[in-house]
């Protein structure tokens, strides 16, 4: 047993305790089947509800001591949880398709042209060196640019078979699995599908790969507001959106939509900041200077006006389009300006995740309906 606890118990010690549970029989625990729903703290009182298939399932009465035991053990042995764990029962559970992923992060941006794709494979790299685990998507169906951005445009993913199932194995590079659809069509050829097609490719992304564990799996999205964004909270749970910009007011103005559709009654998926992109312009002869091209501090006072934090400011310089273009993004060298600024992007990422799953419920992904 654990001593009694000297902080604040939320909802996430009780998920962290709850993912050492196993459902009998099973391979996974009861927080991966989505089993453990509800999970409230008043105090040192816990209570949640767990989701059987079947009223006369044998294992229910484990599974709630197994829960019980577990809270006790990992959280504190003080924790009211003896008789507040309830059931509830269904036909059958909705398994989740990406069990082994912790968060699902969204990089959006309001408009084109500012650079989200190359912010989205730089902070990827950057959480990697953190240590952790990360995948990538390449959700701009319509405009895929990550088999490039890696170097990786003469690559083909490979066929496995992983419990039955063929999967598409990720290509690793810089630290990263990724997948795009850029891999399954001709570089020189345009992508003219309707919506209901482009979706079903960022699904199959999603569904198909074999994404196994990871700590941060990002989905680099199109810009604007589209059917790939609803898509993608229609059919996994999103953690948080980072939202990217550059300083000008054309760009800023749309950032408001953008930030206001995940926010939307329904989507309710967090925003977990701001990245100013194209801050500033620095020569390479002259590392000290700064010239401000698109204006000055329009990302810092549009996250102050939207009361979001503000993730990042990245200056344009040579190499990081250089980098781009050539496979080697600039992230990979953590010692270079750029480098730095994405890794201490990473680090304001990965305190904002925390935060987030500290003081909020799991998000729900948007439930489809029809009249």
């Amino acid at each position: 047993m654990s001593d009694i606890p000297r902080r604040l118990i939320v909802p996430k010690n009780i998920t962290d305790a709850l993912r050492t549970v196993n459902f009998p029989g099973s391979t996974e625990d009861v927080v991966a089947l989505e089993m453990a729903q509800e999970i409230r703290v008043a105090g040192k009182k816990v209570t949640l509800s767990l989701v059987f298939q079947r009223s006369d399932d044998p294992n229910i009465e484990a599974v709630i001591a197994a829960c019980e035991e577990a809270i006790l053990t990992h959280v504190g042995e003080d924790v009211e949880i003896r008789g507040n764990i309830s059931t509830k029962f269904i036909h059958q559970m909705e398994r989740p398709l990406l069990p082994g992923v912790k968060n699902l992060i969204a990089i959006a941006s309001g408009k084109g042209g500012v650079g989200k794709s190359t912010v989205s494979v730089n902070l990827a790299i950057a959480l990697a060196k953190t240590g952790a685990k990360v995948g990538l998507i390449d959700a701009d169906i319509f405009g895929p640019s990550l088999p490039k951005m890696f170097g990786a445009e003469d690559t083909r993913p490979a066929g496995v078979r992983v419990d039955g199932k063929e999967r598409i194995q990720p290509i690793s590079k810089y630290g990263v699995g990724f997948l795009s659809i850029g891999f399954f069509v001709a570089t020189e050829d345009a992508i003219i599908w309707r919506g209901p097609m482009a979706s079903n490719a960022l699904k199959q992304l999603i569904k198909d790969g074999n994404w196994g564990t990871l700590d941060y799996l990002l989905f680099d999205l199109p810009p604007g507001t589209s059917d790939i964004h609803l898509t993608l909270v229609q059919t996994v749970p999103v953690t948080g959106a980072i939202i990217v910009t550059t300083p000008q007011d054309v760009a800023l103005a749309d950032v408001i939509r953008g930030v206001n559709m995940f926010k939307s009654k329904g989507v309710d998926v967090p925003v977990l900041g701001l990245v100013e992109n194209m801050s500033w312009f620095t020569p390479a002869e002259l590392p000290e200077n700064k010239y401000y091209i698109f204006g000055k501090d329009g990302g810092v006072k549009m996250a102050e006006q939207l009361e979001i934090p503000l993730l990042g400011q990245v200056p344009l310089v040579q190499s990081i389009r250089e980098g781009g273009d050539s496979g080697h993004p600039a992230a990979f060298d953590e010692n270079s300006p750029i480098g730095k600024a994405f890794a201490q992007m990473a680090q304001n990422v990965i305190r904002e995740i925390d935060i987030r799953n500290e003081n909020m419920d799991p998000t729900k992904r948007v439930k489809v309906t029809r009249k």
